[in-house]
């Protein structure tokens, strides 16, 4: 049982089976890697029990007896920094794609070494009698230090079963009696008090109506901006969804731009004070130039893994024109551990609509609009206002490099560069 024999839950496991199978497998290396593919072959063990009954649910374990590819000669990888994912084709009784995982476990390997993945393990619910072969397919490698990164391998060439499972027709009615006394407990306790604090939750970012209401405070609409951005590892495409928010501050406005659903999970470790997003708000209609906005610094260290949120950038703007005022998304600079990422609408989205009255030294063509950011950091606005990518004196070291992309842009536009966590609204 421990060794990877088959586990059926709910009735005592048939003897296992336990069958290597061998084939030709293209690994495609992270693009950060500048690798191309590697060519190999890949020899596993599949173990799965030999017979069990419909209804069963049992446990499949896929054993690397041989990965495809080594250890590039880049970097010597760490203890338990490696995790691999597969998928295992069912066929002939019933077909599935099984997903299996094997723990974050492996010994030091060192440039060039073999890879040591760990075993992988997952589950199938047999639902028909007959023969159910096990197939095993593609599958990826999973690198956490310094960044986060995917290996994706795939076969190039039809794959024999490895396993089979014969499965007999046994039905297990013990299993409905259960059901229907489960489901009234969770009923009760809904309408204790708890109605009261649920509310809060959902509704957080999508009603911004009591602004709206106020006199002094005008809502945007909520656009989706296409950027084109410009990194330390190339350029990169992502689509943002982003709302200007103004407030009237004495004759100009306290600006806030905010960005939705862009939360998710660290891909490395990001010290404190170390990420910072700022962005050029240009203006239309009567008035004419940008307002620098900015977000601050990163508070606390950031683990991987930990969820990351994008802050809200602050400016205030001063108009230099009477009448009616667009402003829009524009250019979004992030600086981040020594490198400059600057990304560039590809086209333009108007957000927000301001009645204005000109100010003295306002916008009208300036290129700070009169105003202020909320914080320092105004050569990485001019860098941005250019659409170039700024001196980042990090060239020859590709980890910062990395991470200035991985905590810079993806954090703020939600562009998958590598495998993050889907993103939430806020």
């Amino acid at each position: 049982m421990l060794g990877g024999a088959g586990l059926l839950l709910g009735v005592s496991a048939a003897p296992a089976q336990a069958a290597e199978v061998s084939y030709a497998t293209e690994c495609v290396p992270p693009p950060i890697s500048g690798l191309p593919p590697v060519q190999g072959t890949t020899t596993v063990a599949i173990t799965a029990p030999a017979r069990a009954k419909t209804g069963d649910e049992v446990e499949i374990v896929w054993t690397f007896v041989k990965a495809a590819s080594k250890n590039p000669d880049i970097l010597d990888l760490g203890e338990d920094t490696v995790q691999p994912t597969g998928t295992l084709k069912a066929a002939g009784a019933q077909t599935a794609d099984v997903v299996l995982r094997g723990p974050r476990e492996n010994p030091p390997i060192p440039k060039g070494g073999e890879m040591k993945l760990s075993a992988m393990k997952g589950t199938l619910k047999l639902t028909s009698p007959g023969e159910v072969t096990l197939t095993p397919d593609a599958y990826s490698i999973n690198v956490n230090k310094p960044i986060s990164t995917d290996t994706e391998c795939a076969p190039k060439e039809a794959v024999r079963p490895a396993a089979t499972i014969t499965v007999t027709d046994g039905g297990d009615p013990t299993d409905d009696p259960t059901d229907p006394t489960d489901e009234p407990t969770d009923e009760p306790t809904d309408p204790t008090g708890e109605p009261t604090d649920e509310p809060t939750d959902p509704t957080g970012e999508p009603t911004p109506t009591p602004s709206e209401s106020t006199p002094d405070a005008v809502t945007g609409k909520e656009v989706r901006v296409p950027y084109a951005c410009k990194t330390p590892i190339g350029d990169k495409n992502a689509t943002s969804p982003v709302r200007i928010d103004a407030r009237r501050d004495g004759g100009g406005f306290a600006l806030t731009v905010r960005f939705r659903g862009s939360v998710m999970d660290s891909p490395a470790d990001i010290p404190k004070g170390s990420v910072k997003p700022s962005m050029q708000v240009v203006l239309g209609g009567a008035d004419r130039g940008t307002v620098r906005v900015e977000g601050p610094a990163n508070a606390e260290d950031i683990k991987a893994g930990d969820p990351i949120e994008i802050p809200d950038l602050t400016g205030t703007y001063r108009p230099g024109a009477s009448g009616r005022s667009t402003l829009s998304p524009g250019v979004l600079t992030v600086e981040a551990l020594g490198t400059t990422t600057t990304c560039t609408p590809e086209k333009s989205e108007v957000s927000l609509t301001l009645d204005t009255t000109q100010q003295e030294g306002g916008a009208s063509g300036g290129g700070s609009a009169g105003g202020t950011a909320g914080g320092a950091g105004a050569a990485a606005g001019d860098a941005a206002a250019a659409g170039g990518l700024a001196a980042t004196g990090a060239d020859d070291h590709g980890t910062l490099k990395a991470l200035g992309l991985v905590a810079g842009t993806a954090l703020l536009l939600g562009g998958a560069v590598f495998t993050f966590l889907p993103g939430r609204p806020r």
